[in-house]
């Protein structure tokens, strides 16, 4: 014992030493990082990548089982293409500088200069950039279901690498990047109502009416749904890690964005509930799964700012307004929206962005933005432009993309392969063999 107490004590010198060396950046970035963030915001980050394959499986059960390999291969090729586009330039694109508002710079072209260590932030700026790459996979998912099962696969996908740039990285810089709609507006939007429910929901639908209608030879209804169930569970499970990690930080915000969730996605399900039964004589399991969806887009922009009082009023209204916007949609719009994409995703954000200018908390936003009920209009009025903006830029520049795609390459399925089935016209593969 005694021979090795020098050495002990040497030991512990030279540790002490080597402390003293430190650069003083480094206690500082200890100082200013969280672990325990880190730890939410990755945990976040898996749940919402989990959703990207779950719509795969709440679309494909919604459709005939010959196209199930087709929205799997093309959810999964959404899900390379949005990522690789995001490390490269989406990115720095959206929340890199600014020219003009419009859009950000190119310095951090492939992440360059994007470190592990403290942003001014808790969390690292590379896990920034996974967490908002994540949200960019999940928004070009939702885009498939409007035209489910009459585009080509090789369009699909150019048309998502050309739109990953050129629509959703403006509007992230638009609505978090400090660009167009932070400079002239007062806007809020927590977790994506517009830069990804209302986004996603246009583009699809300017897809679906570019490429028209389904053929008569198609039938139009699911094949699966317990499949239609597992998909939506995964979903709404990753919705919790959406709305509850937007905040960035694991602390009362985010737990109240987790229970407003909860409360805004159950008061959608029953409200759609007793509306399709007084309307059609009864409740569906898919209207109680697509009633809860109601109830969680509706609340995505506000989960921040709302308590569950009024996330509770918010879903139930989502509930209705989106059923009466699906019967709309099919009825008089003319447009094949093949799962009804527009009816909830796109009248879901737009009842979530106006309902968070009327219930948004002064005292639960940073800037002490009130919504209309407690006396503010500016919210309220930047909230309404913040749509019609959104809508016109995602459906101008949408159609121009498909537009010019179409000008070289063929985006529609024949007749012939649309009765076939995309499963084995585009990819050779059948879901189900019996």
């Amino acid at each position: 014992m005694r021979r090795t107490m020098p050495i002990v004590l040497i030991s512990l010198a030279v540790s002490v030493a080597l402390l003293m060396m430190l650069p003083e950046v480094c206690a500082e970035s200890e100082a200013e990082v969280s672990s325990g963030d880190i730890g939410w915001i990755l945990v976040c980050s898996a749940r919402v990548f989990i959703m990207s394959p779950g719509v795969a499986l709440f679309y494909g059960g919604m459709i005939r089982k010959q196209s199930m390999t087709s929205v799997m291969a093309q959810t999964a090729v959404v899900m390379g293409i949005m990522t690789v586009s995001w490390i490269a330039v989406g990115y720095t694109l959206a929340f890199s500088g600014d020219v003009g508002g419009l859009i950000g710079n190119l310095d951090k072209v492939l992440l360059e200069g994007v470190g592990y260590g403290s942003s001014g932030s808790s969390i690292p700026e590379m896990e920034f950039v996974l967490f908002q790459m994540i949200f960019s996979l999940i928004t070009a998912s939702i885009v498939l279901g409007a035209c489910m099962e009459r585009v080509r696969f090789n369009a699909i996908a150019l048309f998502i690498a050309v739109w990953s740039v050129l629509v959703y990285a403006p509007m992230a810089h638009w609505v978090w990047g400090g660009g167009l709609f932070d400079q002239n507006l007062i806007v809020l939007d927590f977790a994506g109502g517009t830069v990804v429910h209302l986004c996603a929901a246009t583009t699809g639908l300017v897809l679906a009416l570019f490429v028209g209608a389904r053929s008569s030879r198609v039938i139009r209804r699911g094949h699966s749904m317990p499949m239609v169930f597992i998909g939506f569970a995964m979903l709404w499970f990753g919705w919790l890690g959406f709305n509850g990690g937007s905040g960035l930080s694991a602390d009362m915000v985010a737990v109240n964005a987790v229970v407003v969730t909860m409360a805004a996605s159950a008061a959608g399900m029953l409200s759609w509930a007793v509306v399709q039964y007084l309307h059609a004589g009864h409740t569906g399991s898919l209207g109680l799964i697509t009633g809860a969806l109601s109830g969680l887009v509706a609340i995505t922009p506000a989960a921040g700012y709302v308590g569950p009082g009024p996330a509770m009023a918010i879903g139930a209204v989502g509930g209705v307004v989106c059923y009466l916007g699906v019967l709309l949609m099919r009825s008089r719009s003319g447009v094949d929206d093949a799962l009804d994409v527009f009816g909830v995703h796109g009248i879901g954000a737009i009842w979530g962005a106006i309902a968070t200018g009327l219930f948004a908390n002064p005292s639960m936003t940073a800037e002490g933005y009130d919504g209309l009920i407690y006396g503010g209009t500016g919210l309220f009025v930047g909230q309404l432009v913040a749509v019609a903006a959104t809508i016109a830029f995602c459906a101008a520049m949408s159609y121009a993309i498909i537009f010019v795609i179409s000008r070289f390459m063929r985006v529609r399925l024949s007749e012939e392969e649309e009765a076939v089935g995309a499963d084995v016209s585009e990819h050779g593969e059948p879901s189900y063999i019996i």
